[in-house]
């Protein structure tokens, strides 16, 4: 095959993916420390990108120097049970945080410690199912015709797929907006009862509604255009708009390390610790609740 530009730029999106969150699942995994769910809901996110760059890597490599139907099967069930696993984190992340909030009393409780395997049994255990129905036989490989924008999914597998991404969306985007409501009035009672300004209020205010602003923004702007292109989309169109739309989706796993571990103070603490070569896995943390925005 001859050499595609758009199947190189996303060979060098993965690697950089799968860089990024294998420093994080490392951190993670070899400390002690973090052991929390919000922690462990953020080790899920970073293994299910970790995997969707090593699946945009394999599939490379397959396409080019092992060309076979079945390989691709699998490539392709791997990368959409990663995909399908990163996104239902991010959702995960955000219950997590929404309860942290609501429910701040009994969040640091056993309770919390089972919804959060629950939810990752859940999360792991949809994604893999979807990643497995094109290697079952829910291919396109013997109908053409009935081939959506990518290869060999079929036009209704990837429908479902971007159905279940606005329905994510919809409970992220409604969830947030609660935790808005209740980080501004929080905001303002602790502002009130220390005699502050009204500035400082507002201060504290704008800066958890940029942030959830800018989580929301990020999520959206990079797997609505594959999303909608999805619905809409046909498998004679040019593919050149399946790499324009795709791209970006790859890029939401390039992002998600740096806005959900590298800014947690824990996280930082470690990595500090790691480059001046004094790691511990007994170091101090303080304790944060993950919906400190």
């Amino acid at each position: 095959l001859a050499l595609n530009p758009w199947d190189v730029v996303l060979c060098i999106s993965g690697t950089i993916i799968s860089c990024e969150n294998a420093i994080v699942v490392v951190v993670i995994f070899y400390t002690p420390a973090f052991r929390a769910p919000m922690f462990l809901l953020i080790g899920s996110l970073a293994t299910a990108d970790l995997l969707a760059g090593l699946g945009l890597i394999l599939h490379f490599a397959f396409v080019y120097f092992i060309p076979s139907e079945a390989v691709s099967l699998l490539t392709v069930g791997l990368l959409v049970t990663s995909f399908t696993a990163s996104v239902s984190s991010l959702l995960t992340i955000t219950i997590d945080r929404y309860l942290s909030l609501y429910n701040a009393l009994t969040y640091y409780s056993e309770r919390t410690v089972t919804r959060t395997y629950i939810m990752l049994i859940l999360t792991w255990g949809a994604s893999i199912c979807y990643g497995l129905l094109p290697v079952m036989g829910w291919n396109c490989l013997k109908e053409p015709s009935a081939c959506s924008i990518v290869r060999p999914l079929t036009k209704g597998h990837l429908i479902i797929l971007s159905v279940s991404f606005f329905a994510v969306f919809a409970v992220m985007l409604q969830l947030y907006v609660q935790i808005c409501r209740i980080v501004c009035r929080h905001a303002h009672q602790i502002a009130v009862q220390r005699h502050l300004l009204a500035s400082s209020h507002y201060v504290t205010t704008r800066k958890g509604i940029a942030t959830l602003a800018v989580i929301l923004g990020t999520f959206a702007s990079c797997w609505l255009p594959f999303a909608v292109y999805g619905l809409l989309g046909d498998y004679s169109y040019p593919a050149l708009y399946t790499y324009v739309t795709l791209l970006p989706a790859t890029y939401n796993s390039m992002l998600n390390p740096v806005i959900y571990a590298f800014r947690n103070q824990e996280i930082q603490k470690v990595l500090w610790a790691v480059c001046c070569g004094c790691f511990s896995s007994a170091l101090p943390f303080r304790s944060r609740s993950p919906s400190d925005v």
